[in-house]
């Protein structure tokens, strides 16, 4: 008998089988774009728009062809979000390069893949890029990692450069970073310096962006409404710390890995906490066996009597 997190997912998986073979039949359905409010409790679907990219509000257009983009966060729980958002960058970088181009380097210290992890095939996969085109290397030291980033700069079969470091190290400063966003413009290729749990400082990127988790929604189904219990594309807030055009208020883009696109998400006000409050709530925990219940309610007496 199966459990039942292994039913839901086979139910999961069979209404999006038939949601894929309702949309094969109406094309226009299966290339409609849903916009999402956001609170507290997640995403909510609110209208449907047409072909607007999410990355015009953070870029100059679209995502820049080539140069230097620097991608941060300020803490290293948060860096599965800076990563998600870095690799849905590559992947659409990859998505537009040709049979045996378009190839994404990631190059990082072991220290750094100690602390956040490393690339997980299947997974990127899902996440819209092909790992036969995704290779990794691991440097011991900056020095190294700067010097793979400039070398793999000038070979043409790379779309992406990923360079994890950690931190502000000593050995990567604004000169450094001038010497690969020229060496990048010049070769064509989109350099994405991942920097986690970095502070902000003086560099030569084009923009640096402040990436935060941000709550998924729930999948939305055909008939406009969302599958309850499921969990959808991952969401990213993302915050333009260094542009040009981009206003520096936080925006909320959705990555959707089977178009390869970014939506953007209109926030709406928050709820309130007694908003969120369900109606019959339960104890999260239950209560341990012969022990008492906890301290009885204050009184308005004092018992002089039993005091000390």
């Amino acid at each position: 008998m199966a459990t039942p997190a292994l039913a839901q997912r086979r139910l999961f998986a069979l209404r999006e089988t038939i949601a894929r073979i309702e949309n094969a039949d109406h094309p226009g359905l299966a290339r409609r774009k849903r916009h999402w409010q956001w609170d507290e409790q997640g995403a909510q679907p609110v209208s449907e728009s047409g072909e607007t990219d999410g990355l015009d509000a953070v870029f100059d257009g679209n995502l820049p062809a080539c140069g230097l983009v620097e991608i941060r966060n300020a803490q290293t729980r948060d860096m599965g979000a800076a990563t998600g958002f870095s690799l849905a960058l590559a992947a659409l970088r990859q998505d537009r390069g040709e049979k045996g181009e378009g190839a994404t380097l990631w190059i990082g210290q072991a220290m750094a893949f100690s602390e956040a992890g490393t690339p997980y095939a299947p997974g990127l996969r899902r996440h819209g890029l092909d790992p036969t085109r995704v290779l990794l290397a691991r440097p011991r030291t900056i020095a190294d990692a700067l010097w793979m980033a400039e070398t793999a700069l000038g070979v043409p079969a790379f779309s992406t450069v990923i360079l994890e470091i950690r931190g502000n190290p000593a050995g990567f400063g604004l000169t450094e970073s001038r010497r690969l966003q020229l060496r990048a413009r010049e070769n064509g290729i989109l350099l994405l310096l991942l920097r986690q749990a970095g502070e902000e400082e003086a560099s030569s990127a084009l923009c640096r962006l402040r990436i935060d988790p941000a709550p998924a929604g729930e999948r939305p189904l055909p008939d406009g409404t969302t599958l309850e219990g499921s969990i959808a594309n991952p969401v990213f807030l993302v915050t333009p710390e260094k542009s040009k055009t981009a206003d520096p208020v936080g925006i909320l883009l959705e990555w959707n890995s089977h178009d390869r696109r970014f939506h953007r998400l209109e926030p709406r006000p928050a709820v309130s906490s007694e908003e969120r409050r369900p109606a019959d709530p339960l104890s999260v925990v239950s209560l341990p066996g012969r022990r008492s219940r906890g301290a009885a309610a204050l009184g308005s007496v004092v018992a002089f009597k039993g005091a000390s």
